[in-house]
């Protein structure tokens, strides 16, 4: 995996997550805003997804399973629009909770890719 990429992707999804945190804090539902922001951690996500799809379809093997780690990918890329969907069911203060949530559950599965691909750059 490309190691700065992972951390783009995980400090996107802390920044997301403290940002509709304290949207959360100030009772306020998730706004067009934060969906915006949702797109943008998703992108890179998913930019994520198709690096890692090329990198395993050139031959290249993480060190803890190829199973395990497309598992985690795909995990990732649903994170955050799963939370934001959900956050479009409960338009209230919880709403945005949910979105900073799925954001921090992100940027854990970063760390765990990063895991298992190895702890080092491709």
């Amino acid at each position: 995996m490309i190691d700065a990429l992972t951390v783009a992707v995980g400090a996107a999804a802390l920044a997301l997550a403290a940002w509709c945190g304290f949207a959360a804090y100030r009772d306020q539902p998730t706004k067009d805003w934060h969906f915006i922001g949702m797109a943008v951690v998703t992108v890179l996500v998913v930019v994520q997804l198709v690096v890692g799809v090329v990198l395993l379809a050139r031959g290249e093997k993480p060190g803890d399973g190829t199973g395990i780690f497309v598992a985690y990918l795909l995990g990732a890329a649903a994170a955050v629009p799963a939370a934001g969907f959900m956050s479009l069911a409960e338009r209230t203060r919880w709403g945005s909770a949910t979105v900073a949530a799925g954001a921090v559950v992100l940027a854990v599965l970063e760390v765990r890719l990063f895991d298992i691909w190895g702890g080092s750059g491709a």
